[in-house]
């Protein structure tokens, strides 16, 4: 009878060990039985790795990075495609990637890459040269308004794109391209597995399969997007996390009160009123984002009354940019007067911005033919951006200057993806929207924005002259830095007399996360790489 007795009691001691050890390990993992924020318990230790949530203002239009031109999906692929050439840290300085080394000709036509060996695809098939001629053919196969960003920035540039060994790629071009090896490190370009596109086909924008530190879990449209630590990726000891959750929140102040009452860790488009607030709650923590963007009004040059450089110019007095600034930035702004930001090189100081001025702007209203004004529709953007935190108040500042020079402004708008769709199409009057760089040159503001032949992909304006198009592809093809310099400090003189655009501000973007968050480094880009965050 004490023999039994001892037995049940060993039984006993070893089930409640294996409770305590369940207990212990579903603590360490950063998970939760039942599906919330995903977050880990209390008692999780700094080195467990856990889970991220990341709260943002919109929904990703897509999972495939190179059929996509807005930020909210660049941030969730940069974790799970990588780049033949990465940027660094905090900066778009060029660092190895999925190749390691390369080399150019003198005559910029030839590039030569080598790969990275030992890197699988998240499906498990081997990343090498065939990989990246596949995707590159796939890009160029795809029609212009398909692939958006293959086009703007290559174009029909690229001649071949040749597999020389299995860990050689070499990239041949009818014409130079200055800022090609930048942009090859921009996040449309990450590489996918030529298997799982195969595979997928129209579905794998929401089948993502790439190198990266994260492998695509699941989707659920506007709501969140779930990304798992791959386990046999590369780069030794990353990813730190075990999970990453991205979760659609899309009013500002409800974003920030899932942050202080622990909802998620991570979040985005702070308002910058709040910024004291967040400051001076001990839980919590501010990140300033490097600066490398642009807010706009476009001016869609095919509509009404728009068709007239007169009006347009008219607008452009009208705006009060630095009350716009005092409202919704609280200082941490600047007024723009060119349609990429002065610390890209090529920019030029001696433009002279339209001044606020009512009175001129409804003297060319007169000249133009519309002395008692006009109708038009203003669109407000739906979600917070980093150079814009909130586009309906924007919108109706905006609104209210245009009124003051007789002009009604209606405002509308859509759901992200029909916004971008609707506004790319040209059924804007004007619209809000603004740009980050992908890769810190001039060509990736003014020829991808404004040339004539990024209409269709991301000259959303419609605006078109030739003598501008000849400067910004003179610049794109040169080799010379101090003359491609001078090239886009003309074009953004004829730019500014054209006024396709109300430049708005270059903004300070600020995020805000939970006090125990390290490792997050906020990229000028906006594609935030999160293999390197952890919590203490």
């Amino acid at each position: 009878m004490k023999k039994r007795k001892g037995i049940w009691f060993l039984i006993a001691a070893l089930l409640l060990s294996l409770a305590l050890a369940g207990c212990s390990s579903n603590s360490s993992s950063g998970t939760k039985d039942k599906e919330d924020n995903g977050k880990g318990t209390d008692t999780e230790e700094a080195s467990s790795g856990g889970t991220l949530v990341f709260g943002r203002g919109g929904d990703s239009t897509s999972l495939d990075p190179a059929i996509t031109t807005e930020g909210e999906s660049f941030k969730v692929t940069k974790n799970i495609y990588e780049t033949l050439i990465e940027f660094g840290e905090q900066d778009t300085e060029i660092e190895a990637g999925l190749a390691t080394e390369w080399e150019s000709s003198e005559d910029g036509l030839k590039h030569t890459l080598k790969l990275r060996e030992g890197v699988k695809f998240h499906d498990g098939t081997d990343f090498n040269a065939e990989a990246v001629v596949f995707n590159f053919e796939r890009w160029k196969a795809g029609s212009a308004e398909q692939f958006y960003y293959y086009n703007s920035q290559f174009g029909d540039k690229i001649s071949e794109v040749k597999a020389v060994d299995d860990y050689t790629v070499e990239f041949i071009l009818n014409k130079p391209i200055a800022p090609f090896l930048k942009n090859l490190a921009m996040s449309p370009f990450g590489i996918a597995s030529p298997a799982a596109i195969e595979k997928h086909g129209d579905k794998f924008l929401h089948n993502p399969v790439g190198t990266g530190p994260f492998v695509f879990k699941e989707y659920k449209a506007n709501d969140r997007i779930t990304l798992v630590k791959n386990e046999e990726y590369w780069q030794e000891g990353l990813p730190k996390l075990d999970q990453v959750i991205f979760r659609v929140i899309p009013e500002n102040s409800a974003r920030l009160n899932a942050l202080a009452t622990g909802e998620v860790d991570l979040i985005d488009g702070v308002n910058f009123s709040d910024i004291g607030q967040i400051e001076g709650n001990p839980d919590l923590q501010t990140f300033e984002r490097p600066s490398l963007n642009v807010a706009y009004l476009g001016l869609t040059s095919t509509r009404g009354p728009l068709k007239d450089k007169k009006v347009r110019q008219a607008l452009n007095y009208a705006v009060d940019k630095k009350a716009l600034i005092d409202a919704f930035y609280a200082g941490a702004a600047e007024p723009a007067k060119n349609p990429m930001p002065p610390v890209v090189a090529g920019y030029n100081d001696d433009v002279t911005d339209y001044e606020y001025d009512p009175e001129k702007a409804k003297e060319l209203l007169k000249e133009a033919g519309y002395e008692n004004g006009f109708e038009m529709e203003l669109w407000a953007m739906p979600v917070p951006r980093p150079y814009m935190p909130d586009g309906q108040k924007v919108a109706e500042a905006l609104q209210a200057n245009f009124d003051a020079i007789g002009v009604k402004a209606k405002i509308v708008t859509y759901e992200w993806g029909t916004y971008l769709d609707k506004a790319k199409n040209g059924e804007a009057d004007t619209f809000l929207l603004g740009w980050t760089g992908d890769n810190g040159d001039a060509d990736n503001f003014l020829y991808v924005l404004l040339d004539q032949d990024s209409i269709g992909s991301n000259n959303y304006t419609y605006y078109e002259n030739p003598e501008v198009h000849e400067l910004l592809v003179k610049a794109q093809a040169s080799a010379d830095q101090a003359e491609r310099e001078e090239l886009y400090k003309q074009a953004q003189v004829l730019i500014k007399e054209d006024a396709p655009w109300i430049p708005l501000v270059h903004s300070r973007p600020i995020l805000a996360g939970k006090a125990d968050i390290t490792g997050f480094k906020p990229h000028p880009t906006g594609s935030d790489l999160l293999a390197t965050v952890e919590f203490k």
